[in-house]
């Protein structure tokens, strides 16, 4: 259940299970409403009273189902409304149904329930709250009340996880068939408290109709496309990585890359180094290989006759001239050779286009490799200008632009990562941690995106799985983690999602 719909998807949903006569629109809203009452019993049963606050659609339907359940459940039960449904709509049909107290918004007392139940508006709301239920919304946060929300806390925008005025922080979150993007972007993620994913009876086959984009990034997206080795496997047929360093003083970036392209299954790994490095790597370094490169033409020579399947450029680099004449070369098939497969431009890979990002974007379009960005969120602003200034659009709306713009697969960092391909694939990752935010991570993330590319994924997907693997290794390791610790945590991560 790793995909996420929109609420215009989920609403066609809906509208392809009525048309093939599986439900009509009433029994789907009755199943909703028996799985929000389901996990009311179960998950808060000192809740003797309970106050449940319909808005005028579907979303009030699903909280007139539920209060009528809740009553023959022996709960005391009051629903609170504003505007009545609409005459002959399947929420009317619902209200008719329930025959218990209905009292106008107006007369709520949060003295009066142990619970309240968020049936306002949900995932499809697209104005700001305002009035009454956003002075309601007030007062039961600060009150502190527990909330079980219909379908996603009224006031975070189903595509987006942005808050519209305000918003419900609730205690349970229960949605029906699959998530939808607030679910995950923050802040309504934090909003939603428990996500809970229920079956209304909708079947899985009409995904095949709306052909869903975006996912809930995780082993199962891409573990069929992890690399895998067979008994005739050597390095070489395990890929080859180059990790371009920066000068003596900055050099630690470039091997945490490199030994983290190693931990994650690349065969042979290679520190392109400058002169003057080179003394400094040679004193750390063991399995991984070490380059003098003076210039782009030492390094290419190099690419293309020890056949380097992918390179990691930008971590601790600092000679932006130098990127910008490496990049559009790295980004050539005829100077690359044909075994290459991708460039991870991290860090001051990217900071060193900031005022000329069609220089890197033009020479994206020109290569048959992938090339995949790592920003954070000041790099996005910088690299991507406007884009990264509108707040009228959410991360996912920003990260999948961008990577249609760049022509790149992008990893749009930070707590709520964002994976976009440029043909509109997405994943939104959710089990990044704090403990990531220590110097180097970055760089420990760029060498694995390269180390997959090297080994044969693909972009999106070796983007992705890094992600996870990465948030993963940091979780298995706990507080005191630095950089260093996250290469050495990688075969354990393997080990235990069952793919090495």
């Amino acid at each position: 259940m790793h995909e996420l719909l929109t609420p215009e998807e989920m609403g066609e949903a809906d509208r392809l299970t009525i048309a093939a006569g599986l439900h009509d629109g009433y029994a789907l809203m009755r199943n909703a409403g028996a799985s929000i009452a389901r996990a009311i019993l179960e998950r808060f049963p000192e809740a003797g009273r309970i106050a449940i606050l319909c808005g005028p659609g579907n979303n009030g339907g699903d909280g007139y189902v539920v209060a009528k359940l809740l009553a023959e459940a022996g709960l005391t039960v009051t629903c609170f409304r504003g505007h009545a449904p609409r005459e002959g709509s399947d929420a009317f049909r619902a209200a008719a149904d329930y025959q218990g107290p209905v009292r106008l918004l107006e007369d709520f007392d949060i003295e009066d329930c142990d619970l309240v139940v968020d049936a306002f508006y949900g995932a499809g709301l697209a104005r700001p709250i305002e009035g009454i239920e956003r002075s309601i919304i007030e007062a039961v946060n600060a009150a502190g009340i527990g909330v079980v929300a219909v379908d996603l806390p009224s006031g975070v925008s189903g595509a987006s996880g942005m808050v519209l005025g305000a918003a419900f922080e609730a205690a349970l979150t229960v949605t029906f068939f699959r998530k939808k993007p607030g679910h995950l972007l923050l802040p309504g993620r934090d909003l939603c408290g428990e996500t809970l994913v229920t079956d209304i009876g909708i079947r899985e086959d009409v995904l095949d109709g709306i052909a869903p984009q975006c996912f809930e990034n995780g082993p199962h997206l891409w573990r069929a496309a992890f690399p895998r080795l067979s008994d005739d496997t050597h390095k070489y047929r395990r890929g080859h990585t180059a990790v371009f360093s920066g000068g003596a003083t900055a050099t630690g970036a470039a091997r945490l890359s490199a030994r983290a392209a190693a931990r994650i299954g690349t065969g042979a790994v290679t520190v392109l180094s400058p002169p003057d490095a080179l003394i400094v790597h040679a004193a750390h370094l063991t399995s991984i290989m070490l380059r003098k490169t003076e210039n782009v033409a030492d390094a290419m020579e190099f690419i293309r006759d020890r056949k380097v399947f992918s390179a990691v450029l930008g971590p601790g680099f600092g000679n932006a001239v130098r990127i910008r004449e490496l990049v559009p070369a790295l980004l050539d098939e005829r100077r690359t050779g044909e075994g290459f497969r991708g460039l991870v431009l991290d860090a001051d890979g990217l900071t060193a286009f900031e005022g000329n990002p069609d220089d890197l974007f033009g020479a994206s379009g020109k290569t048959s490799g992938a090339l995949v960005l790592t920003p954070h969120e000041g790099e996005f602003h910088r690299l991507f200008g406007a884009l990264g200034a509108d707040r009228t659009l959410s991360k996912l709306e920003k990260a999948k632009a961008a990577a249609k713009r760049a022509d790149a697969v992008l990893i749009y960092k930070g707590p709520n990562t964002v994976i976009a391909a440029p043909d509109g694939r997405a994943a939104i990752n959710t089990n990044g941690t704090p403990l990531l935010a220590t110097a180097g991570s970055g760089d420990v993330l760029a060498g694995m995106v390269g180390g997959l590319l090297a080994q044969g994924m693909p972009a999106f997907e070796a983007a992705a799985a890094a992600v996870w693997l990465h948030a993963d290794a940091a979780r298995r390791f706990g507080p005191g983690l630095i950089a260093e610790d996250l290469p050495e945590m990688l075969p354990e991560v393997l080990g235990g999602i069952e793919i090495a």
